[in-house]
């Protein structure tokens, strides 16, 4: 069957199905199967229809009338990381780190509309022409942001990130090639010792999901409180963990919720350490005064280009806070507050790499002081993949936290000249 009848036989199949169900009761989804099989029959028996077809049409269908409609199919794909939506007549997904046009498309800015409603109603966020932008998240997990006309020009957009099911490991990471067993281990001694990470990098390079890696490596009995715009952390094996959301003001009158009100009243709820998901703005001074008033170990990431550019934004985000601090008492903050930052990147060939491990040493000259300990440094590239190796660059300065903690670093190759 040609493409075009077979979106018009779905389209009429949805409209017949749609017009007999009773939305006066809640009606089991077996008995929305046993009507949309009926449709079926009666109306492609004397249709040439393959029969993958009719099962296309069957789970199309249902889809649509139960669940997320042609994104169902997309979230049920655990090879699909992302889905960009621009507009009903085009989606985008990332699988396997390449970015492809999927076929499929909504049968109308109406349909795309009911999908977006039933996202932010099931997690009662509000968006409309009003307040053309949300945030949400799934059931699944995957996390969601919404923009629509006024503010989008070419129709509704929906960015959909997926989260994989199962956390991803260092270990992992270290079979991806993203970072090697010395870096690893050199990470993992300093999250053990409680040493202040903060994590950069740009937009898909994998971010949140080292710091959950990282997190992995936090002991089991300390009282942790992640902070996120969307819960999306997975930390499982600590039973003293509290997991705290931002929120959006509601149209019923409720106030906002934002990162600074949750990392200011987590204060006062006895953690060991913060994890903030990310610091976008004014927060930055909040997360600095946890990070220098005890609660070592504590993790954020930030968006930058790269660990000195961090530093750059991280002095930005607290010009701009109504602490009213001058650039002298910021860096310092900054310099005693974050021990060490991680920046991470996103290759030409679609890799996510550990580009740097950069250690802060004070101030001098009235600048921080910021030494490379590891960078990422390519030998060459071969069948369109990038190789490279880590380089030690340095030796921590800055122990005190390991030998207080009895932490010991790994042994490792010669101490760099």
């Amino acid at each position: 069957m040609k493409k075009e009848a077979y979106e018009a036989l779905r389209e009429e199949l949805h409209t017949r199905i749609l017009s007999q169900i009773d939305l006066t009761r809640e009606v089991r989804d077996e008995e929305i199967l046993d009507l949309i099989d009926s449709e079926i029959v009666e109306r492609t028996g004397g249709v040439d229809v393959f029969p993958e077809e009719r099962r296309s049409l069957r789970r199309e269908l249902f889809f649509a009338i139960r669940n997320l409609d042609i994104l169902q199919e997309l979230l049920d794909d655990p090879e699909i990381t992302e889905i960009m939506i621009n507009g009903s007549d085009n989606i985008f997904i990332e699988k396997h780190g390449a970015i492809v046009r999927y076929p499929q498309h909504f049968a109308s800015a109406e349909k795309l509309g009911d999908v977006i409603q039933q996202i932010v109603s099931a997690c009662n966020r509000v968006v409309n022409a009003g307040s053309p932008i949300a945030d949400a998240r799934l059931p699944g997990g995957e996390r969601v942001n919404i923009v629509l006309p006024p503010a989008a020009i070419n129709g509704p957009i929906v960015t959909i990130r997926r989260f994989p099911d199962k956390p991803i490991t260092m270990r992992d990471l270290i079979g991806f090639g993203s970072i090697s067993e010395e870096v690893a281990s050199f990470l993992t001694c300093l999250v053990k010792a409680g040493y202040n990470i903060f994590i950069s990098g740009g937009t898909g390079s994998g971010k949140t999901t080292f710091l959950g890696a990282l997190a992995d490596f936090i002991p089991s009995d300390e009282r942790v409180i992640t902070i996120e715009d969307n819960a999306e952390l997975q930390i499982r094996h600590i039973p003293n963990l509290v997991k705290l959301e931002a929120r959006d003001a509601t149209v019923e009158g409720s106030r906002a919720i934002t990162i600074r009100d949750l990392i200011r009243t987590s204060l006062r709820m006895r953690p060991d350490r913060i994890i903030v998901g990310e610091v976008r703005g004014g927060e930055a001074v909040d997360m600095l005064q946890a990070m220098n008033t005890g609660h070592d170990g504590s993790m954020s990431t930030g968006h930058a280009n790269s660990a000195a550019d961090m530093l750059a934004r991280l002095e930005t985000m607290g010009l701009s806070s109504d602490m009213d601090l001058p650039l002298s008492a910021l860096r310092g903050q900054i310099a005693s507050g974050i021990d060490v930052i991680v920046h991470l990147g996103r290759l030409r060939d679609r890799t996510r790499k550990l580009l740097e491990v950069d250690e802060l040493r004070g101030i001098k000259d009235g600048r921080i002081q910021i030494a490379p300990l590891y960078t990422f440094e390519e030998t060459g590239e071969t069948d369109s993949r990038v190789l490279g190796t880590w380089r030690k660059r340095d030796n921590l300065a800055g122990q005190e936290k390991l030998r207080s903690s009895g932490v010991t670093l790994p042994a490792g190759p010669a101490d760099p000249a």
